[in-house]
């Protein structure tokens, strides 16, 4: 593009928020693979943890906004502490550094342990780990006793726009790392959701929509998650967002790619799904690792429904598409219970989004218009951002008014007001057929416990 390493100012870093890592702070070695954000194998440690607590999944919600599921850092470790050894004895002996991937990498790429790098997180990955209080950004030592952490090393709190330390090795020796910020804040950063009310939805791996709700916390009363939008700079104040998330969006994409061999790649997922009109009853919940906002039900596994003799490959991957969409509705409908105030128009970004026709289908099940950038990598452009706030790139919002403006797509519904709500109500049943399969001997109660938030 016509650059060199020595045009570049500073780097900005995003990540997928709650994965969990583990190292020894005295070698600077992992002790164990990290746990990814979407594993579900600590399904029973929630059980465990839910029952400590008369508020159950809600133990500690007013201090971080967040319930215990399988999603969440803290819930991770606790499984490791119980159940890895090595993890055991570091902590015994005060050796075990925690993190999510953001104080890693930062810490590596800064110099690791031979040349002092940095240990800090930004507020939008801390505020993820259930550990930190969202209303003073302090790590909460009533939730450090809750989990039963002790001596744990635990990375600073920073604002998500700030020089952390400079890049130690490489072509980039020496530029500063000042931007940080968690995958789906950033991207609401990178479609510059900076008013209240604004709202993006971004499509990967998972599916994230966010809801900027101001300088001021809200609480949920309808399965939304309460988390910090972003802090840019160490001076100002942290904004919120009410958050929903689906758990599996671009990642059954790969499910029917790679364990089943149904397609060849995400193109030939469209263009199957395309020959069909619709999905002729069929619904494909896709609770892989159980199902997250509003529904919040951990026992809830991948389920196909209404398939019948005439239903062809061309159904299912339009059913797959529509599951994403399906899902982001029910989330939107739960930030307009909140809001008050109903959303008209929702900003998209994520490989997901590329496709016209998953864009389409979105629009016609929401019944609003979604807006799609045509540079929709938003995640990357929003580290940029906050990067570009702390080294003097930028020094106003308004001076981002121009950015990724440019040729926009606006997708509006085509289809009946009574098509739409019928199609929902065949969603809504096949999610309730998709509960109670992971741990079928656990008691009803203990579902209806997750299910409540």
């Amino acid at each position: 593009m016509g650059y060199s390493a020595k045009d570049i100012q500073s780097v900005g870093l995003t990540n997928q928020r709650e994965t969990l890592i583990t190292w020894d702070r005295l070698t600077g070695e992992p002790l164990y693979p990290a746990i990814v954000w979407s594993d579900a194998r600590t399904i029973e440690t929630v059980e465990q943890l839910s029952k400590k607590s008369a508020k159950g999944v809600n133990a500690l919600k007013d201090i971080c906004g967040l319930p215990i599921t399988t999603y969440f850092s803290a819930v991770k470790l606790r499984w490791l502490l119980d159940n890895v050894p090595i993890v055991q004895q570091a902590q015994k002996q005060n050796r075990l550094s925690v993190g999510t991937v953001d104080a890693w990498l930062i810490y590596n790429l800064t110099g690791g342990l031979e040349n002092n790098g940095a240990f800090v997180t930004d507020v939008t990955n801390a505020s993820r780990t259930m550990l930190m209080n969202i209303h003073n950004l302090n790590w909460s030592q009533e939730a450090l006793d809750f989990f039963g952490f002790e001596q744990l090393n635990l990375p600073q709190i920073v604002s998500c726009s700030e020089i952390y330390g400079l890049l130690f090795d490489g072509s980039l020796k020496g530029v500063p790392i000042a931007g940080c910020l968690g995958d789906q804040q950033s991207a609401l950063v990178g479609q510059q959701c900076f008013n209240v009310g604004d709202a993006k939805n971004t499509y990967g791996t998972g599916c994230f929509m966010l809801f900027n709700t101001g300088e001021k916390p809200v609480e949920s009363k309808n399965g939304l998650l309460t988390t910090v939008a972003y802090k840019l700079g160490e001076n100002l104040p942290a904004c919120y967002v009410l958050e929903g998330s689906v758990a599996v969006a671009g990642s059954s994409i790969n499910w029917l790619r790679n364990n089943l061999g149904l397609i060849s790649d995400t193109r030939h997922l469209n263009e199957l799904a395309s020959k069909v009109k619709d999905t002729s009853g069929v619904y494909f919940v896709t609770a892989f690792s159980g199902l997250f906002a509003p529904y919040w039900r951990s026992d809830a596994r991948g389920t196909i429904c209404g398939i019948t003799h005439f239903t062809k490959l061309e159904h299912i991957c339009r059913a797959t598409l529509e599951a994403v969409c399906y899902q982001s509705r029910a989330i939107l409908e739960a930030m307009n219970n909140d809001s008050k105030t109903p959303l008209r128009t929702l900003k998209v970004d994520g490989g997901m989004s590329n496709s016209d026709l998953c864009m389409q289908i979105q629009a016609d099940i929401l019944g609003i218009e979604v807006d799609r950038p045509q540079m929709r990598e938003t995640t990357a452009l929003g580290a940029a951002i906050a990067a570009g706030f702390a080294t003097g790139v930028w020094k106003s919002f308004d001076e981002l008014s121009n950015i990724n403006k440019d040729e926009r797509t606006l997708f509006e519904s085509k289809i009946t007001k009574e098509k739409r709500q019928k199609m929902c109500q065949g969603w809504e049943q096949a999610v309730k057929r998709s509960f109670g399969w992971a741990n079928p001997q656990t008691t009803v109660a203990t579902h209806e416990k997750l299910q409540i938030i």
